[in-house]
């Protein structure tokens, strides 16, 4: 892969990953928004590029094995969504 869209992809990322994570912040304080479901997708988007993401998203799953349930399905709606996307991009 091309460097430069390598760090493309990067920074594309990093800036959904944050965006999840303050919709997941806000979520915990409106009703409307489901905040854990966007935290965990935010985390799961910051651990695809994030060594210390991915050792947070990691300590979560130990010490909360429920809440893993929860991550598992967003990291797979990720999965979907991202996969999707690659694939309207290739057509």
């Amino acid at each position: 892969m091309d460097p430069a869209l390598r760090q493309r992809y990067r920074t594309l990322i990093l800036a959904a990953g944050w965006m999840f994570v303050i919709l997941g912040v806000l979520g915990l304080f409106l009703p409307i928004l489901q905040g854990v479901l966007f935290l965990m997708v935010g985390f799961y988007l910051l651990s695809l590029v994030s060594p210390r993401a991915r050792l947070l998203k990691m300590r979560v799953r130990k010490r909360f094995p429920k809440a893993a349930r929860w991550q598992d399905e967003a990291e797979a709606w990720v999965r979907r969504k991202l996969a999707e996307r690659q694939r309207r991009k290739k057509s």
